[in-house]
């Protein structure tokens, strides 16, 4: 933490900050207007300078061809001494697969210990019972990390088409090979097929306020 201290300059670090709290606030990073106007700078270039700062130590990433594409990473979280935000994207399901939809504006404070996952995570809400023997409840928020390559047993976030759900992705020797198992008798495995796509794996479920890891 000392050595953050002397890379991040007080200036850096006020907009730093700025950026934090207007996420948390409003779901959303903010525009270069907004960092101007709470800065009390007039210029564009300004705030320009002080971004490529924190995008040349490590603590933001930039996305210059999206409105408002500004990420903290983690070491930005460390800079600042505040739990890192993840977007809560919307409701999937727990069940038979749903249309999972969009909430925007929200997001969701996690605990240092998984701040080590910079910005690819989001978080879900569950709806259905067919994952409580893994201790995935209705209504549940879960903590999804976006990757390319699975192992055979990890819980998944998967899209069927236009709808999602949460499953434990399965590789095996015999029928149906690979296929999506529920965690909960009731429920019938899913076939993979050419329509499904592994968006993530679950890696937290929250309860009683504290993420638990899932296994």
């Amino acid at each position: 933490m000392f050595a953050m201290e002397r890379v991040i300059t007080k200036r850096q670090r006020e907009l730093l900050a700025i950026i934090y709290e207007y996420i948390k606030d409003t779901g959303y990073p903010p525009t270069f207007e907004d960092m101007r106007e709470r800065l009390n700078v007039s210029s564009n270039q300004s705030v320009l300078d002080l971004l490529d700062k924190l995008k040349q130590a490590g603590l933001i990433k930039r996305n210059e061809t999206v409105a408002r594409g500004l990420t903290i990473l983690r070491m930005g979280y460390d800079a600042l001494n505040r739990p890192p935000l993840a977007a809560f994207l919307g409701v999937t399901s727990a069940g038979a697969p749903i249309q999972s939809f969009e909430i925007s504006g929200e997001w969701k404070t996690l605990s240092k210990d998984i701040a080590r996952l910079d910005e690819n995570v989001f978080v879900l809400k569950v709806s259905g019972d067919s994952m409580i023997n893994a201790g995935i409840d209705d209504g549940d928020a879960v903590l999804v990390q976006t990757k390319k390559e699975f192992v055979s047993g990890e819980i998944v976030y998967a899209q069927i088409g236009d709808e999602g759900t949460i499953k434990r992705f399965m590789s095996d020797n015999t029928p149906p090979y690979v296929y999506l198992k529920p965690e909960n008798p009731k429920y019938e495995l899913i076939p993979f097929t050419h329509e499904m796509e592994l968006k993530g794996k679950i890696i937290s479920v929250l309860k009683s306020n504290y993420w638990q890891t899932v296994k």
